[in-house]
Order: C-alpha cells, then structure tokens, then sequence
C-alpha cells in the first residue's frame, strides 16, 4: 500500500481530459498514471513505431492524432519531448494558435523550468515543470515505479498547490527546484544516473574479457552495497584501492586497462582523481600516501617508474 501522503481534496484539481506530445517513454506512463488518479486520456500524438506500439501498450483505446488535435483535444497536455526539441515545439504550438486559455501545460525536461514554457503563457496557458527523476522502460512497470518517485517541480507560484497535486496523484514526491537551479538540479541527476549506467556496462564488460561468465550476478550484490552505503553514509562510504593509496594496484588497473579497454582509460583515471580528492578531504586517504597515488594518476606509473604490475598478488 502506498505511504505517499494524498493532497487536500480542495487542492485537488478537477478531473482533467489529458493529451500527450510525444509518445517516447515518459509521456504515456505518466499519463497512464493520472488515468489510475481518475483522470482521462484522451488524446496522443506520436511518429516512430515504437511510439505507436508505447502508446497502445499504456493507453489503449487512446487515438493516435496531431500534436494540435491533442492540444485541441485535451484540459491537461504533456510535453513530453526530447530537451532540444522543447522550446522550439512550445514557440510553434504557440503561433498556430493550438494554445487555448487555462489550458494546462506539462513539460517533463530536467534541464528547464517553466520559463521555457512563456509563448504558451503568454496564450494563456498555465505553465508546470514536472520531471520524474526516474529511468523509464516505456513498458507498464514504469507506471508502478512512479509511487515514491521525486519529481522536480516548477512552476508560478500561483500554480505551486496543482503541480504538487498533480505529482502527488501520480504517486511521487514533489521537490520544488528554483528556475534558475534546473540545470545544475539536471546535470547532478545525470552524473549520478546516466553515468552510472556507463559505469556498470563497462566494468560488466572487463569482467566477461577477464573471463567471468555471469558479470551481472559477480556485480549485482557489490553495487547494490555500495549504492546503499553511499545513500547512507556518503564519503564516508568510499573504499578501494584509491582510498587506501594503493598506488602500486591502480598502476596495475591502468597497465591492463590500456592493454584490453584503452577507450575507458580516460574516465577510469577521471573518477580515480575525483575519488581521491574526495577521500584526502574527508581523511580516508592518508596524505603521505596520496603523492604517490597522485602520480600514477597523472601518468600511469609508480615513482620508480614501474606499473606495478610485478610482485602484485592482490
């Protein structure tokens, strides 16, 4: 049962016909979402066979129209298009008139708030931010994760109460980010999120070269410990050769890393230097350790120009 508190029944908004822009991953869950609320898709628009198919996975029944139809169609319309492609889809819904008076405006962008959304607030329309920081599938498990999930949220101050209904009812938590704060709010999910995801599929594909055959059962209980430990404890969390000061192992790491993965030298080296400062400020790296540490991570080798690699039984 979910624990999400309910909004105030009078700051509930109306039961609202809603429209999807763009039928890629986000768009359909979320509004498969607010059906479950009470709410009533009515309308979607999308190209790609993969948004059709999207579209009539989590919405059936819903017609496949225009981005206008849907604008014509719909109280509550998501935009839920690629960051690049935003402004220049608000400034065109805008001049065509599709616009109408106290029609809700929906945009899930990470990078922008609800300034990006003014040619519509300047037809009339109310202009919410709310992006669900969540990696989508575009299947249905997407519509369960959204209980519990954060949602960024923006908006004029007169709009606050319905975006955090809106968020509630879908069942995520609301967080409400400064317009100015959005793209520093985007870039901190997308080191944490998105690198990640690079992060695991490279280390999965050094252990299958090292000759391990399950790699995402070896790394499946290591990583969720370590993420664990880092939500709980932060730096305090840090373990490894880099925060021992174990020049002569990362020395190693980088010699082999050069011989089968070249490609990911430069971010192994990256995040060994950033883990490094951050276990010297927190006092997990001993400083008379860390010159020697420092050096292999500016060029490689151990100080008496070695890589480490010899007399290494760990």
């Amino acid at each position: 049962m979910s624990t999400v508190p309910q909004p105030d029944p009078k700051n509930r908004p109306a039961r609202l016909t809603v429209g999807v822009v763009g039928a890629g991953r986000v768009g359909p869950a979320l509004a498969a979402s607010l059906q479950l609320a009470g709410h009533r898709p009515v309308a979607v628009s999308g190209v790609s066979d993969a948004s059709v198919r999207r579209a009539a996975q989590l919405l059936p029944d819903v017609p496949l129209v225009t981005p206008a139809q849907v604008m014509e169609r719909a109280e509550l319309v998501l935009l839920t298009v690629p960051d690049d492609a935003l402004p220049g889809l608000v400034e065109g819904l805008a001049e065509t008139g599709a616009v109408r008076p106290g029609q809700l405006l929906v945009h899930t962008s990470g990078r922008y708030g609800a300034k990006v959304l003014e040619p519509a607030l300047r037809a009339g329309a109310l202009p919410l931010a709310l992006h669900p920081a969540m990696t989508f599938t575009g299947t249905p498990v997407d519509v369960q994760r959204l209980a519990g999930c954060s949602f960024g949220v923006t908006a004029p101050e007169e709009l606050r109460l319905a975006a955090e209904a809106l968020v509630i009812e879908m069942g995520g938590e609301p967080e409400w980010i400064a317009e100015e704060a959005r793209p520093l709010y985007h870039a901190a999910l997308a080191l944490g999120a998105n690198h990640l995801v690079t992060l695991v599929a490279e280390s999965m594909e050094l252990l299958r070269t090292a000759g391990v055959e399950a790699p995402d059962r070896m790394l499946g209980p290591l990583l969720g410990a370590a993420l664990d430990n880092a939500l709980r404890s932060g730096d305090a969390a840090l373990t490894g050769p880099v925060a021992r000061g174990d020049a002569g192992t990362v020395a190693a790491h980088v010699t082999e890393l050069r011989k089968h993965a070249p490609e990911t030298v430069p971010g192994y080296l990256a995040m060994a230097r950033a883990t490094a400062d951050r276990a010297l400020a927190h006092g997990l790296l001993k400083p008379e350790l860390a010159e020697d540490l420092l050096g292999v991570l500016a060029d490689g080798v151990l100080a008496d120009g070695t890589d480490g690699t010899e007399g290494d039984a760990r």
